[in-house]
């Protein structure tokens, strides 16, 4: 039995060297079972979705399999391959990183995540809602992970203002409660080593404020600190989950949304309906509704939502939440007035986003109209505005330093450097979008989509909008096990090709669930955000499970909502569109028009 479990062991520490050497292996059949092309860029697929699930290869890595096996396997030139890993939707990406690593250069993130808070207030649930706010609007900008990194240490520094210190507070939900003739010991109570209350901790009578004044048994102290506990999870859970669902708003968001646009121009070259400010027009009231759900949700869950949510109470409580107020106060003030950074790429910042949300909204004529047609993309305006950041001064001019002899010859410091930005911009998404590009790119000319849509019949008996939940809630079940940028790279293909299938609206499929791909709120591994705020420790799994749930559940009802209203209107989604029929199609209509042209033509 040792041997067995130690061989078990060296097993588990090699598993990804044996699903690099086993799973081509395993996949070999694919090759001669089914038809050539189709076989061989199914097994290239089911390779990649195997590594990048497993991670037996690092993410970037695996995306670029496809630039040596798709040539050397016959199915795609290199010429076709290459360019999918720098198409404009790439550069789009990026421009909103490095706008991104600016704002994180010079703090202008936490001054807005601090403001937000004292606008809301301090109590749970108005806090749980001002953390939430503040991270999905961050999300919309920054990376999700960097967001819940900024947001959970002064979710920390509040929660230690309001109930103290965490190790303590878990010991006193610990304490029993005892009999009356107990409960006091040489004039200090059993629960010492419990956490004070909120009362006491703002006292500062030095050692007074250990005994308990208040009389409080051993139960209501416990009852208080179980309640105090679940309120600290709320806020910990709330960020991870506002900062996923945040990152659907806009294109630059997160990278689902851009592999949506970036296959989109793969396969139906003639739709322009997605762009930043169509997606932001659909995505941004979806976010809000799907937001306060999930406030509500939490809220209630952890405690926060009470009386005490609109009225005010003298107590104990209000004590503690007006040190809070104060924390967040002086955190505030220590930033000083904002300087002319700060002020500098808030301007560039709301520039980027007016400019791209203008450019062609789709509902209003946008400011692209003054340029050839086609010509300027998102990625033009984000490139154009981020490298501004590169020359523009970090410090206000000054006509006078150049006559002023005594001034210090300073050196020019721009808003941004490039070894910053090569510090910040995760390299490895921009690889990773290109591979999911080359991957679509070859599942349509080798004719696997196509291959695979076939045998998607019964699916075609379902109406469209229930297909809609159904697809919005199984890659929201996926994305819980593999990240979500590989979960829309393999599945987004099918989908499109079972739209063409049952003659439904490409987008109306294909939006729910590039969205879904973002939900993935029920597992610690299944986002860097998650991952993160389960590290800090207070969280258990089955914390995370039990919310997630419920938050999946919210996800799948907003998108449906959201497709079968204000998007149905904005898509014109109960319509085939001319754009997502195959091409022979398109030159059959056009020889009917032009055979019945001739025949309308009277004799002479």
């Amino acid at each position: 039995m040792e041997t067995i479990s130690t061989f078990a062991k060296k097993l588990w520490c090699v598993k990804k060297q044996l699903i690099l050497f086993l799973t081509p292996l395993i996949l070999l059949p694919l090759l001669f079972g089914l038809p050539e092309k189709e076989g061989k860029c199914l097994y290239v697929v089911l390779l990649m979705a195997v590594f990048w699930c497993t991670e037996a290869l690092p993410l970037a890595v695996t995306a670029m399999l496809p630039v040596c096996l798709f040539p050397t396997m016959g199915i795609l030139p290199s010429k076709k391959v290459c360019p999918q890993y720098f198409l404009d939707t790439n550069f789009l990406f990026l421009s909103g990183l490095v706008m991104a690593s600016a704002i994180e250069e010079w703090g202008l993130h936490r001054r807005i995540a601090l403001k937000v808070l004292k606008i809301v207030g301090v109590k749970p649930a108005w806090l749980i809602l001002g953390m939430m706010i503040t991270s999905a609007f961050l999300s919309m900008w920054l990376s999700n992970t960097a967001t819940t990194a900024m947001m959970l240490p002064i979710a920390n520094a509040i929660l230690e203002s309001l109930f103290g210190d965490l190790a303590t507070l878990k010991e006193n939900c610990k304490v029993k409660d005892e009999t009356e003739d107990t409960v006091w010991v040489n004039g200090l109570s059993l629960h010492l080593h419990a956490l004070p209350s909120e009362k006491q901790i703002l006292s500062i009578d030095g050692p007074d404020r250990m005994e308990r004044s208040d009389g409080s048994t051993a139960e209501e102290i416990r009852t208080e600190s179980e309640y105090q506990m679940k309120v600290w999870k709320g806020f910990l859970i709330c960020i991870p989950y506002a900062a996923s669902i945040g990152g659907t708003a806009t294109l630059t968001g997160t990278a689902p949304n851009l592999i949506l646009i970036g296959q989109l121009k793969s396969y139906f070259p003639e739709c322009d309906l997605i762009n930043f400010g169509s997606w932001f027009a659909f995505a941004f009231p979806l976010m809000v509704i799907f937001l306060i759900l999930g406030w509500l949700w939490i809220s209630f869950l952890y405690g926060g939502l009470n009386t005490r949510l609109c009225v005010k109470k003298q107590d104990e409580r209000a004590q503690a939440e007006a040190k809070a107020e104060a924390v967040i106060d002086e955190d505030y003030r220590k930033l000083g007035p904002i300087n002319f950074a700060e002020g500098a790429i808030a301007f560039f910042f709301i520039l980027f986003a007016v400019l791209l949300f203008t450019r062609d909204p789709k509902f209003v004529t946008g400011w692209s109209t003054f340029f050839n047609k086609g010509y300027v993309s998102d990625a033009t305006t984000g490139v154009i505005i981020v490298s501004i950041l590169f020359f523009f001064p970090s410090q206000k001019p000054s006509l006078s330093w150049w006559f002023d002899s005594r001034a210090p010859n300073t050196p020019y410091v721009p808003l941004l450097s490039w070894k910053k930005a090569q510090e910040c911009v995760p390299w490895n998404i921009i690889l990773l979008l290109g591979g999911g590009f080359a991957m679509a790119k070859g599942c349509e000319e080798s004719g696997l989509a196509a291959w695979i849509g076939a045998y998607l019949q019964p699916i075609a008996q379902i109406p469209p909008a229930v297909a809609v939940m159904f697809i919005t809630a199984f890659l929201a079940c996926f994305t819980e096990f593999a990240s979500n940028t590989a979960t829309i790279i393999i599945f987004l293909p099918v989908i499109a090709e079972l739209a063409m299938f049952v003659k439904v609206n490409p987008l109306y499929f294909m939006i729910p669930a590039t969205t879904g791909c973002s939900f993935a709120f029920m597992l610690p591994v299944s986002t860097p955000p998650n991952s993160i705020a389960f590290a800090s420790g207070h969280l258990l799994v089955k914390d995370m499970v039990k919310t997630g749930f419920v938050m999946n559940i919210l996800g799948i009802l907003s998108v449906s909502l959201a497709m079968n209203t204000w998007g149905r209107a904005m898509f014109s989604l109960e319509t085939y569109p001319d754009w997502a029929r195959p091409i022979w199609g398109a030159l059959a209509v056009t020889l009917s028009y032009l055979a019945y042209g001739v025949m309308a033509i009277p004799c002479c």
